[in-house]
């Protein structure tokens, strides 16, 4: 069998877009890799030396080869289904820990970190801080007002607000705001 009869049937503006994604360096790695393997092909280069080139099965050149006759550029950057990461972590254990972290708090401390709420849910604190992230949770951050624990709180609060609400004549009442 002859190099052209081999070759496979690319016209100029596909050639020219596949020519783009082979030298690029922004397109994902299995767009530019598949690009290679089509200008290959197109060239004739037999699909075992192309497989070579590239570091795949010579079935998978197989594969592109017919994905682009039947698809055109779309099978180039088209992900099949079934390929990619599996979730492993279930939508139920996700629900589960936001609710925790909403709806409570661990023994002997005011809030979830990471890493209680890791091992109080048995999964890894990586996780909990990607569901945190997702769901704009940081309950390590005080977003509501804190009474103050002092004994005296009450009768120093009231004479702050005293001077406020009725200052000596002839007195200035700066406030500087403190915090521990």
């Amino acid at each position: 069998m002859n190099r052209a009869a081999l070759a496979l049937p690319v016209d100029d503006e596909d050639r020219h877009i596949l020519e783009q994604w082979a030298r690029s360096s922004a397109a994902p790695h299995r767009v530019v890799i598949r690009a290679q393997g089509l200008l290959l092909a197109k060239d004739g280069v037999a699909n075992s030396r192309i497989a070579t080139a590239l570091g795949v099965s010579r079935p998978t050149v197989l594969d592109w080869r017919r994905r682009f006759l039947e698809d055109g550029l779309d099978s180039v950057v088209e992900i099949r289904a079934g390929r990619g990461c599996k979730p492993t972590i279930s939508a139920r254990k996700v629900k589960a820990i936001v609710h925790a972290t909403l709806h409570g708090t661990p023994p002997g401390a005011t809030h979830w970190s990471c890493r209680t709420m890791a091992k109080a849910q048995g999964v890894s604190h990586a996780t909990v801080q990607r569901i945190w992230d997702a769901h704009g949770l940081q309950p390590h951050r005080a977003t509501t007002f804190k009474l103050s624990t002092d004994p005296a709180f009450v009768e120093k609060l009231t004479d702050i607000v005293g001077l406020y609400m009725n200052p000596p004549e002839k007195a200035v009442v700066l406030c500087v705001d403190e915090k521990r």
